[in-house]
Order: C-alpha cells, then structure tokens, then sequence
C-alpha cells in the first residue's frame, strides 16, 4: 500500500482533503518520511502490516492522534492515549488568555492530559501550578507530559465533586482557578462526530441533561474560598449555556465577567473575578 493508496482508502471516512493531511501525518511521524519522500516513491519501505492495521483503525474512525499515541498542542507535543481527550485548538485559546494575566498561583481542574497545566507552566515559568484529575490513568499521562516538557506541575488525583476536607478548607490558595470540565449534554451525542463519541473518554465529555452546570457549579464553590480576593476562574465553556454560566456566576457573587469567542466564533470561553 503506497501513501496514494492509503489516502485513497480513506476519501470515502473522511473526505480527500483530510484523507491526504492524515495519511502525510502517519507516514510523516511514525515513519519519518517528507512529502519529498512519498514524491520519491520511499513509501514503499513501509512495514506493509502495520500500514494495514493503522488503515483499519483510520476506517473505524479512531482519532489518528491516538494511532500514534501524540497530539500538538501550543507548539509542544502531547502524548495522548484513550485516557485523556485529545487537545484541541480552542482550549489553547484559553491558555493564550490566562498567559495574558501575572497569575502565580494556579490550578487546573480535570487536567487530562496536562495541556493546560503545563502549558502555563512552561510560559509562566515564576508560576506555581497544580493540577487535578480523578482518573489516575490521566494522571499518568500528565505526568509523563511534564517530565518530556521538563516542566514542574504538581499533580493530584482529586474529584471536585467529592473534595475532602482537607482541600474543602483551604483559603486563599491561588490567584487562579482553570479548568475545561465534561459540558457536553447526554441529548447532544446524536449530533456528534463518531470519532469523538466512540473513542475519547466520556467522563470527560458528558455531564447530565438535567445538569449541565454541575462541574462549572462545583468549582465555582470551591473558588469562592479557594481564590484569593480579587482571583481569577476561567473556563472553557459550552456556548449553549454560556448565558445561564454568567447568571450563575453573578449570583455567587463574581464579578468582571466576560465570555470570549475562539477562532471559530463560538462563545467558547468565559473569566469571572472573585
């Protein structure tokens, strides 16, 4: 199967555009070779059963990001396995918005694969950050993230709906509170791409119907003892409930509230002040 081949396969998942970007990605990054190479006919030393199976894993419509096990995120590679979401182009929009601001003490809640944390902690280097995730796997990965980006996070396995009293109590722990938490409603699966629905993690992903603030609910409690006076939360936010968020948030008592588009338009992020 030659990289014409394999593209060509995939036109009828994934159209011929994307079909060519991923095929150049496979055979660029798990084989090294440049679209030069492929112009050259050099595709043809590719193991011919492991293109195979990769091919069958694309049909199915898995992430090719987990295929090779790494995703960009911010200029760094990410490794990224079925344990954490894929990072996405939005959320770095939200990084690029806190880097903005002369936090020093800063918390990611559900870091997954520790996009957000170690980015900041990489461009904020006099920053102290922590990060938070229940799933001991995604831990894993964050911790690996760090160490390749040789970057310092502290990482804790921590769920923000069942905080013990030890972390309950605390006051006045940092100057700013992120997180990108599950936002996407139950009802909302039939509208989303199969890739996303039957590969990345869905406690990740979905919250309940009746609920859909139950995570940005949670934090927001926790940062009114745990933001220092005048401190940040900020958040990647579903743009079907970006107003009843704002509501939400002003009746806690927060206030500077703004919500920003990303690139794409969507009402994709918002920022409340303690």
């Amino acid at each position: 199967m030659t990289y014409r081949q394999l593209w060509q396969r995939l036109v009828p998942v994934y159209g011929e555009g994307e079909a060519q970007a991923i095929a150049r990605l496979i055979y660029e990054v798990r084989y090294g070779l440049t679209l030069s190479d492929l112009l050259m006919g050099r595709d043809s030393s590719v193991p011919q059963d492991e293109l195979e199976q990769i091919a069958i894993r694309l049909e199915r419509q898995e992430p090719v990001q987990y295929i090779l096990g790494q995703a960009d995120f911010y200029g760094r590679t990410f490794v990224v396995n079925e344990h954490v979401l894929i990072p996405r182009p939005e959320t770095a929009e939200l990084c690029q918005w806190i880097i903005a601001t002369d936090a020093t003490h800063i918390l990611d809640i559900g870091t997954g694969s520790g996009c957000i944390a170690i980015t900041l902690a990489a461009e904020m280097p006099e920053a102290e950050v922590t990060a938070w995730d229940i799933s001991e796997e995604a831990l894993k990965v964050a911790e690996e993230n760090a160490k390749r980006t040789d970057v310092h996070v502290k990482f804790e396995q921590v769920d923000i709906l069942h905080l013990p009293s030890s972390i309950l109590h605390q006051t006045s722990a940092f100057d700013l509170i992120v997180s990108n938490p599950p936002y996407i409603c139950n009802k909302e699966r039939e509208t989303m791409e199969a890739n996303v629905l039957e590969h990345e993690p869905h406690t990740a992903l979905f919250v309940p119907n009746d609920d859909p603030l139950l995570f940005y609910r949670a934090i927001a409690q926790y940062g009114q003892t745990a933001l220092k006076e005048g401190g940040w939360l900020y958040f990647e936010i579903n743009p079907l409930y970006a107003e009843p968020l704002r509501e939400m948030l002003s009746k806690m008592s927060y206030h500077d509230i703004e919500i920003k588009e990303d690139q794409y338009g969507k009402r994709r992020m918002i920022r409340a002040k303690r």
